[in-house]
């Protein structure tokens, strides 16, 4: 349900494992070969029955309709003619908002959201799992081919708060967490999708901008904010990341565009 980035990255995967993909989504367009496309909008129950599945992965983008996420996953449940034996919830490590904290939160820790993209997906996060069952993947910074904003930003000189806290993962290893978790016979109810390296953002600019060669951004003076998470639970489950560090992961991404 939804085919985005992550939907066009997971489903080839599925489909050379012999899977059938059935795509839902609002528009329209090319899909990877081997997918089936079907539209419908699940702001409003689906005219006719989807097809039966044995799985479904929930990728709409946070932050789109947050608040509308449990009216839309009940239009799902309602138009699915068997429940699913697996369903994967993509929501954000955004559950987690307000002043933020430099200890490290794990799956244990209950998110108190204060915004209403915050409160939205935590609603979201309920719904999937009173509805499916579901188990929740909460990403945090999904960065990667075409996920690029940070650099663009860099390369803008655009003024940035380097003492923010943050927290990141590849795509790629989002893609294998959720094909992993699509496959396992009992996965975790949660799972933070971060890599092992938190890192305040003045050090991540910093690389970039020696990498790409321009002068560091400037501070816009903000204060000390954000979160750290835990990724130990991820790189348990899959063995290794094949992008621990942002270091890791945005080298590969600038000599590939290089």
């Amino acid at each position: 349900m939804g085919f985005g980035k992550l939907g066009a990255r997971l489903a080839p995967r599925l489909v050379a494992d012999g899977g059938e993909v059935v795509a839902l989504r609002r528009s329209d367009g090319p899909l990877p070969q081997g997918v089936t496309g079907v539209m419908g909008d699940l702001a409003a129950p689906l005219p006719e029955p989807l097809p039966a599945v044995d799985a479904v992965v929930v990728t709409l983008p946070p932050g789109t309709g947050a608040s509308a996420y449990p009216s839309v996953l009940a239009h799902l449940a309602a138009a699915l003619p068997t429940m699913p034996a697996r369903t994967v919830f993509v929501s954000s490590t955004g559950v987690f908002d307000g002043a933020g904290s430099p200890t490290p939160l794990t799956e244990h820790d209950a998110p108190e959201p204060v915004t209403d993209r915050g409160r939205g997906l935590r609603e979201g996060e309920r719904a999937a799992v009173d509805l499916f069952g579901a188990v929740v993947v909460r990403p945090a910074g999904i960065y990667g081919p075409g996920r690029d904003f940070l650099v663009r930003r860099v390369r803008e000189g655009a003024p940035v708060n380097p003492r923010r806290r943050t927290n990141r993962i590849h795509e790629t290893d989002l893609v294998r967490t959720l094909d992993l978790l699509l496959r396992m016979p009992e996965p975790p109810s949660l799972v933070h999708a971060v890599d092992a390296a938190p890192a305040p953002l003045g050090a991540v600019v910093a690389f970039l901008a020696a990498r790409l060669g321009l002068p560091v951004p400037p501070d816009d003076g903000g204060s000390v904010s954000g979160f750290v998470y835990d990724g130990a639970l991820l790189r348990s489950l899959l063995g290794h990341l094949d992008y621990p560090s942002f270091e890791d992961g945005y080298a590969d991404m600038l000599e590939r565009g290089a």
